[in-house]
């Protein structure tokens, strides 16, 4: 396999998805920083603070949510979470993906596998419900990542966002976690 685009060479069969630890919170808010400030993927407009990005990290493990990591020999070259998709008791059942990839190394299926992993583990936390909220109609690589693993566009909310002088479009799809919805939680 092609190395990744970064220094030192990292080969993409090195990649180990795990569960997120205290220490990954620096890497992880600069990933998440750039994409704030240079993408849109996220809404904000403002990077979060290491601290803020880690009391995000702690209330979603704190709920019982799958916050993963893909660690390629030290480096975090991206991560991935569930959270709650709405606030409601009836949403309960149902999770928002979030996947982020270190831009270097993004092309390298990263974001597969951290997709991949966080359907499996939320479908074994017995979530039966996923939902992209894709920020940016023209996020095509996202778009064709979910639906490459099972997610189906359910609609698409025009210029929704303003950001970088642009509005924006947020997509949506969406996938059945293990039984779905054919019985009762």
């Amino acid at each position: 396999m092609a190395p990744f685009r970064c220094d030192p060479p990292i080969m993409s069969s090195n990649v180990v998805i795990r569960p997120v630890r205290s220490a990954d919170m620096r890497e992880i808010t600069k990933i998440y920083s750039h994409a704030v400030e240079h993408g849109t993927a996220s809404f904000e407009t403002e990077p979060p603070s290491e601290a803020e990005m880690a009391t995000r990290r702690k209330m979603l493990l704190d709920g019982g949510f799958p916050y993963l990591v893909a660690d390629v020999g030290g480096v975090i070259a991206g991560y991935a979470y569930a959270g709650p998709y709405r606030p409601r008791i009836a949403y309960r059942h149902t999770v928002e993906d979030s996947v982020y990839v270190l831009p270097r190394a993004a092309r390298h299926g990263i974001g597969r596998r951290l997709l991949a992993g966080l359907i499996a583990e939320a479908q074994a936390r017995g979530f039966r419900q996923m939902v992209a909220v894709i920020g940016d109609s023209a996020q095509l690589p996202s778009i064709e990542l979910h639906k490459a693993l099972g997610f189906a566009h359910i609609g698409t909310l025009g210029h929704i966002g303003f950001k970088h002088g642009r509005w924006l479009d947020s997509v949506l799809m969406q996938r059945a976690l293990g039984e779905g919805a054919t019985t009762p939680p």
